[in-house]
């Protein structure tokens, strides 16, 4: 079994579809993804167009270093390149401000990767963050509004994929002076490129977006 659902408390009246750990290549290449999205359409649910629905992403702590020390240094640069590109991040996930203060609230802009993190271990409100960091095993993006839009729904796991790996590559130095165009132009992954058209993030190549579900 490679998903599950289950309950949450956090939607009105629906369920939440769980995948066991899997890489980027297994959900692109080998999970149904697509027939699934396209289902849940045909039934009648819904995720994009209502306030309480989001679309989470689990990375394993172990992707980013052999030691706690090794990981938490990836994880502060991932802190600091949200919050430096905060407005482009805002824009891709198609959440509304309220939304994003209630369910996946930012830590806040500091001067060093390390002072966001600091900030981020003394938050008091649980793990309703942009980056949960209260789990064990993994760090939990929490941005991304809902979607039923198969296309959507992979490039956002296509973008944690890169922020994630500019932030093991990059230092924090590295990561301060890279723009948001220097970022997106080495991304290769065509759904990922088409989202950030249609979200007018990928520079002066735009499309129309199709409506979210």
């Amino acid at each position: 079994m490679l998903s599950y659902i289950k309950t949450d408390g956090s939607l009105d009246d629906g369920f939440e579809i769980v995948s066991h750990p899997m890489t980027l290549d297994y959900h692109m290449y080998s999970m149904d993804w697509e027939d699934v999205l396209h289902e849940a359409v045909r039934m009648g649910y819904l995720s994009h167009q209502t306030s309480t629905c989001g679309l989470h992403i689990h990375v394993n702590r172990d992707a980013f270093g052999e030691n706690q020390s090794e990981q938490e240094e990836v994880i502060v640069r991932i802190l600091f390149f949200l919050e430096k590109h905060w407005n482009e991040i805002f824009r891709f996930t198609r959440r509304s401000e309220s939304n994003m203060n209630r369910w996946a609230a930012r830590y806040g802009f500091e001067k060093t990767a390390k002072e966001i993190l600091n900030k981020a271990k003394q938050d008091a409100r649980g793990r309703y963050t942009a980056v949960n960091l209260r789990n064990y095993s993994t760090i939990e993006f929490r941005l991304f509004r809902g979607t039923l839009k198969f296309n959507t729904f992979i490039a956002t796991l296509q973008m944690v994929n890169e922020i994630c790996n500019v932030a093991i590559s990059l230092s924090e130095e590295e990561l301060d002076k890279q723009s948001w165009s220097e970022f997106v132009d080495n991304i290769r992954h065509p759904e990922l490129i088409q989202y950030l058209k249609e979200r007018r993030l990928y520079v002066n190549d735009l499309v129309f977006a199709e409506e979210d579900v």
